[in-house]
């Protein structure tokens, strides 16, 4: 990762650095006064985007089984897509270099145009405001024969003992060991954040339903919150794999594995140039 494949922008308070070309990944959101990374900080040798501070999710989130998934045209075959999953998994945008549409001092629009699994347009806009990093996910069906979609944003943020969370969900997914869900459930005591909590000790990587699209992330120990606002999602994902010093907090418009669920809950089937989106913000709030 070379300084002349990177973009900036910024705003009063914070500082976006953006790999267009890693899967149009976020590098670093840091704080100007100090250079806090209010997202995980990356690697100077980082090479994918799962090394980074976010990445953009589409045309679908997380696992999906039985090699592929059917649409009214057919069955649409998927190979597994990453050396560390059996399962094709997070789309494939991650997984290309998108291109620099447009570029001001504290907005971007990036976009990629796709051919895999089918084609698609994608974009990303991406603005600071006065410490309010937003990002809005469009995806545009592009293929003669109409195809299921879902969207997704993989954010990755500092864990601490001290993190804590706040977010409200009526229900969680139950997984197996291959990490795809088996049954609705409701929440354990330790996964309950409707009151502000810290992270579980043990690995979550399970999907939450009935979500309002808020959150909140308290860093204490850093001094600041992140205000999580979110549209386009009525589900998210939280991955908290022990002993790491990052959690994922994603917000998502379908659950793992929708394509095989009764319904195919969250997803949309796109018909040409049909569109898509969700955004996410986070604000920046120093606590006082």
């Amino acid at each position: 990762m070379t300084s002349t494949a990177l973009v900036s922008i910024e705003d009063a308070l914070t500082r976006l650095t953006v790999a267009p070309a890693i899967g149009g990944s976020l590098v670093a959101w840091t704080r100007r006064s100090d250079g806090l990374n209010l997202l995980r900080p990356s690697p100077a040798d980082a090479d994918g985007p799962r090394q980074l501070a976010c990445y953009p999710l589409a045309p679908w989130s997380n696992r999906i089984a039985n090699g592929g998934f059917d649409c009214p045209e057919g069955w649409l075959a998927l190979s597994p897509n990453a050396s560390n999953d059996p399962l094709p998994i997070h789309g494939s945008a991650w997984q290309q270099a998108w291109s620099v549409v447009e570029h001001s001092a504290s907005s971007l629009v990036l976009k990629l145009e796709s051919q895999v699994p089918f084609a698609y347009r994608a974009e990303q806009h991406i603005r600071l405001d006065n410490g309010r990093l937003s990002i809005e996910l469009k995806v545009t069906h592009l293929a003669e024969q109409p195809c299921w979609h879902g969207l997704g944003l993989h954010p990755y943020l500092p864990r601490t003992a001290a993190t804590q969370l706040q977010v409200h969900a009526d229900q969680v997914w139950l997984c197996d060991e291959g990490r795809l869900p088996t049954e609705l459930s409701a929440l354990p005591p330790e996964w309950n954040f409707r009151q502000p909590a810290g992270l579980p000790d043990e690995l979550v990587d399970n999907g939450f339903t009935g979500w309002d699209g808020r959150a909140l992330i308290t860093q204490a120990d850093a001094g600041y919150q992140l205000e999580v606002r979110a549209t386009g999602s009525e589900y998210f994902l939280l991955f908290c794999p022990p002993d790491k010093p990052f959690f994922c907090f994603e917000p998502v418009s379908h659950p793992v594995n929708a394509h095989h669920l009764p319904g195919r809950p969250g997803l949309r089937l796109l018909e040409k140039g049909e569109t898509a989106a969700l955004s996410l913000s986070f604000h920046y709030q120093p606590l006082r």
